[in-house]
């Protein structure tokens, strides 16, 4: 579409951008460039570049910005990206040496937060949330709480508001009917197997038994397994701090986390590093906002997503490797025994 001198003016008026913020004029671009041109000449390049979608002029200046298409192209076919210094693979490598998943999971985010300087975000493996123990504490004479124990020693609650008045030791009865016909199993399944179990229970156990998987499948669909970190960084970003809706459209985003967990389960299935830049992709719903992702594995199986949400002027060329050795890392991990 471009010949070799449109693209490399175009490279150079993309990362003077991104270094500066300020919008960049042919003067500019004939002293930086390399390319032996007047600057009416490279004032007629930047007008069909600005033609084909891929600069724009600000009102109040003379120079011109990449626009979200002109940076589609710059990460596409002209970036080069940077091996990251040595002091911040130092850290990732140090820091990621974690055990625990969920952990390792929330220090992935902070990391590509502090080295990015912008919103770290890592999209958490779906779990089946199968349940090692349940308990019942009697809260009132119709609100109980619902202790559940994972596999892993993780504890959740949730409150019961049940119809019949229970007694504690019609909870103790109930949990232990649980817990010896359905431990192990997820909520869906022990769902299902109470349903078409003829279990030689009391009609109250049973209602308290049904209510109990219920909730805990339904906790399990409402889940929300999305870890941000940093996200008050973008407050601090030159190109957004000055526009209050687009900081709350942003910031609704982050705060509504089933939309962005099923939007960013898009990118579980790509290969690699990907680049969602401004509002071509429903990820990112602002022009001036972009997202540098990557899947990651467990056991050599994709389990969930992680990136960097930051403003569109980035320097992708440093982004990008700390995205993709993070996913790296932190797969390895999640892939220990």
């Amino acid at each position: 579409m471009l010949d070799q001198r449109a693209r490399l003016l175009l490279k150079t008026l993309v990362e003077r951008y991104v270094a500066e913020g300020q919008p960049v004029g042919s003067r500019a671009l004939s002293r930086i460039s390399g390319l032996d041109l007047s600057p009416a000449t490279i004032r007629n390049v930047m007008a069909d570049l600005e033609e084909m979608g891929f600069v724009a002029s600000p009102h109040t200046s003379a120079g011109r910005v990449p626009t979200p298409r002109g940076y589609r192209l710059f990460v596409d076919t002209l970036l080069t990206v940077q091996p990251l210094e040595s002091a911040a693979q130092e850290i990732l490598q140090d820091r990621m040496q974690v055990a625990e998943p969920q952990r390792a999971i929330q220090t992935a985010a902070q990391l590509l937060s502090n080295l990015s300087h912008f919103a770290g975000i890592v999209l958490a493996p779906r779990r089946a949330m199968a349940f090692r123990q349940v308990e019942f504490l009697r809260l009132s004479e119709r609100r109980i709480l619902m202790i559940v124990v994972a596999p892993d020693g993780d504890v959740q609650n949730r409150i019961l508001l049940t119809r019949h008045p229970y007694t504690q030791g019609e909870l103790v009865e109930a949990a232990n009917a649980l817990n010896q016909h359905f431990a192990g199993m997820s909520f869906e399944r022990a769902r299902a197997r109470l349903q078409s179990d003829l279990l030689q229970l009391r009609e109250e156990i049973l209602a308290l038994m049904n209510t109990a998987v219920e909730v805990g499948a339904d906790a399990v669909e409402e889940a929300e397994p999305v870890v941000i970190s940093g996200e008050r960084k973008l407050l601090e970003v030159e190109d957004l701090a000055g526009n209050m809706e687009k900081l709350r459209a942003l910031f609704d985003l982050f705060e509504h986390k089933t939309r962005l967990a099923g939007l960013l389960d898009e990118s579980t299935r790509s290969q690699g590093v990907k680049i969602y830049i401004g509002g071509e992709s429903e990820l990112v719903p602002l022009d001036e906002m972009s997202l540098v992702a990557a899947p990651y594995e467990a056991n050599g199986k994709v389990v969930g997503t992680l990136g960097v949400i930051g403003p569109t002027r980035m320097a992708y060329e440093r982004v990008i490797p700390i995205v993709d050795i993070t996913a790296k890392l932190l797969s390895g991990a999640l892939s220990r025994d």
